[in-house]
């Protein structure tokens, strides 16, 4: 069944929620899922609301210039998707594979609604993994001065398969400012919590050495600010004076699949509002 999914986001006003449901409602709509959140600060009001397009009087390709007037009322900014389309996703990976394995595992068991034609990577040990999940492997080495010309490709090959999120499953490359402008809000990230305080090589074995009692895992969308976009989701686990340099690797890893699971199952969802580099999660 097509579903329809408004996400909007304007100044507060009396009156928005009644004039979407009656929106809805008139059209012969069933509403199925409606949450929203109202930032008192800024005094912004978020929404996102889930429709039923069984029976629903207005085709999608029109419902953009039918919810003009309301647009044009309430001063909104929106996004409309339809659940028919199945989003397609490009994952990102270098020689960390927990996270990949944990998401084609989500993959193949639908727990992810979306299709992943191809995994890229500047290495080829993760080439074993997309064999064994029957997805397309493609290897781009970052050598020498070479970097931009492999983004380049890179870049054609994602506007090439329309693909509408990437996601970087531990890819130990900064995405250039060129590429990271061409995805706006649609590149994730996963990496532990330590940064700032533990940043470069070895964080594990520096927080263990610190004796450090929570370590964590932060998912965000990627700027062009290093590891300062919009946070999605973060988590965190008690570390103790028995936990070997070991244990903390194997449960940083486990939060780090969790926690990017979590932000693409909620983008895949739309269930993500961002705003002033944050986000509102809806349920």
């Amino acid at each position: 069944m097509d579903n329809a999914i408004l996400l909007i986001s304007c100044p507060d006003k009396k009156g928005i929620i009644a004039k979407i449901s009656n929106f809805i409602y008139s059209h012969n709509g069933n509403i199925e899922h409606s949450d929203q959140h109202i930032d008192n600060y800024t005094n912004t009001f978020f929404m996102r609301i889930e429709w039923s397009l069984k029976d629903f009087t207005i085709a999608p390709k029109d419902i953009p210039e039918s919810l003009k007037p309301l647009i044009n009322e309430f001063d909104m900014h929106y996004d409309l998707y339809f659940t028919s389309r199945v989003p397609r996703v490009a994952i990102f990976v270098s020689k960390h594979l927990h996270c990949l394995y944990d998401l084609l595992l989500r993959y193949q068991s639908k727990q992810l609604n979306c299709e992943i034609p191809f995994v890229i990577s500047n290495h080829s040990d993760a080439k074993r993994i997309a064999d064994f999940f029957n997805i397309k492997f493609l290897e781009f080495p970052i050598e020498g001065n070479n970097k931009k010309a492999q983004e380049r490709e890179e870049i054609n090959i994602l506007k090439e398969e329309n693909i509408d999120l990437i996601v970087l499953a531990r890819y130990m490359q900064i995405l250039s400012k060129e590429f990271v402008q061409k995805f706006p809000n649609r590149i994730i990230n996963i990496h532990h919590s330590f940064l700032p305080a533990f940043a470069g090589k070895n964080p594990y074995r520096q927080a263990y050495r610190r004796g450090v009692k929570i370590i964590g895992a932060t998912s965000h969308y990627v700027t062009e600010e290093l590891d300062s976009g919009p946070i999605i989701e973060q988590d965190t686990v008690r570390i103790s004076h028995r936990d070997s340099l070991d244990d903390l690797v194997r449960k940083g890893e486990d939060l780090e699949k969790m926690v990017l699971g979590r932000a693409v199952r909620w983008h895949l969802e739309r269930k993500i509002l961002v705003y002033n580099n944050k986000t509102v999660i809806f349920d």
